[in-house]
């Protein structure tokens, strides 16, 4: 039976993680060099953002970037880490608008954004039909037949479903035992459901992303509480799990990717997060880091579609290294701006408006 541990137990104070910053600017990058120069379709003689493989243009690079795509799967981990830590002693309701002030203001420009990119600079990417881009603004495009308006916000439809599961331990208040119990029940219901083939519950827990999003959970687990044979033997568990789930992306999706060299990066880097969560890194206290991290989310939803239109039409003006870099630079200075101009104003103008709705709400439930 599982012994409830009390909050005084944890080894460290809340504060920020400068170093979780600095990993999820390096996951963003992973995915960038990935999308610009390391996947398949960029691999292919009649592919329309270079005019020839990208094997022949830059063999180094693309031997490197063919194992960006991991920073997704890097991602989903440090959600999980992340959004337990955040939500820790938070109401239901302080859940739902952090959610709600975090990841629309940037996604919303991106759609703004990648669509202005398409129509100004056509002939690479096919525009959405305007109402799909208008159903897009909502996020729930994937539950509804959608197609996105950028490949890349397939992970939101993944981060949602987590989201909604984990609502249910917020409402109840987290704990220790409540999160190890979640993980458990979470995967065990993973994979159970698609062996069933039970598609209503297959979609709600999300097998491919589950044992990713249960490792951060872990993993923070061990930052608040410190480390125990229990929650390495589920950081172990979703590691193995987690494996099968990268094969299975190289089989269908990653073609140019060596199995055993991704999950040799894929361990790597849980045993990075594992020293962040166990204080090996609490020396790290660089403020940029604090920057970078706010930038991650608007750069990975710009840089795809955008930033491979500008390659397509900017191929032949510069070296390809020279071009990748300089787009890459280019999206994060903009994703500066975006999160200074746009996420916090409109942030505060959402967390403002949905303060006063619930407040409304409260009072209207109250009133007899």
């Amino acid at each position: 039976m599982l012994q409830q541990r009390s909050s005084s137990q944890r080894p460290t104070s809340q504060r920020r993680l400068y170093a979780i910053d600095g990993m999820r600017l390096l996951a963003a990058l992973f995915v960038a060099a990935h999308h610009y120069a390391g996947t398949w379709r960029v691999n292919q003689p009649d592919n329309l953002i270079w005019d020839r493989p990208v094997s022949d243009i830059m063999p180094t690079v693309f031997r490197f970037s063919a194992y960006g795509w991991i920073g997704v799967e890097m991602f989903f981990v440090i959600s999980g880490f992340v959004i337990c830590m955040s939500c820790w002693g938070r109401t239901p309701r302080q859940f739902f608008t952090s959610r709600v002030i975090r990841l629309y203001p940037a996604y919303w420009f991106s759609i703004v954004f990648t669509t202005a990119v398409l129509v100004t600079l056509p002939g690479v990417w096919d525009r959405q039909k305007l109402r799909e881009i208008l159903l897009n603004f909502t996020m729930l495009q994937s539950g509804s037949g959608v197609s996105n308006v950028d490949g890349v916000y397939w992970t939101l439809w993944s981060e949602l479903r987590f989201y909604l599961l984990f609502m249910a331990v917020v409402i109840t208040g987290l704990t220790y035992r409540k999160v190890v119990l979640f993980c458990c029940f979470w995967g065990a219901t993973a994979m159970i459901a698609p062996a069933a083939r039970f598609r209503p519950l297959t979609l709600a827990v999300n097998p491919e992303g589950a044992w990713y999003f249960i490792a951060g959970l872990a993993l923070y687990l061990m930052y608040r509480f410190g480390q125990d044979l229990l929650l390495w033997g589920i950081l172990g568990l979703a590691c193995l799990m987690g494996q099968l789930e990268l094969g299975h992306r190289i089989d269908t999706v990653e073609r140019v990717s060596s199995w055993r060299a991704s999950v040799a990066l894929f361990t790597v880097f849980l045993l990075v997060m594992a020293a962040i969560a166990l204080g090996a890194t609490d020396r790290v206290r660089w403020k940029w880091l604090t920057t970078a991290g706010a930038m991650t989310y608007p750069f990975y939803l710009m840089h795809y579609l955008a930033g491979t239109t500008l390659i397509a039409h900017y191929r032949d003006t510069m070296d390809p290294r020279l071009l990748v870099v300089s787009v890459i630079s280019g999206f994060l200075v903009l994703s500066w701006l975006v999160h200074r101009l746009v996420e916090r104003p409109v942030a505060r103008l959402l967390k403002n408006g949905l303060d006063t709705s619930f407040a409304r709400l409260r009072n209207t439930v109250n009133t007899p």
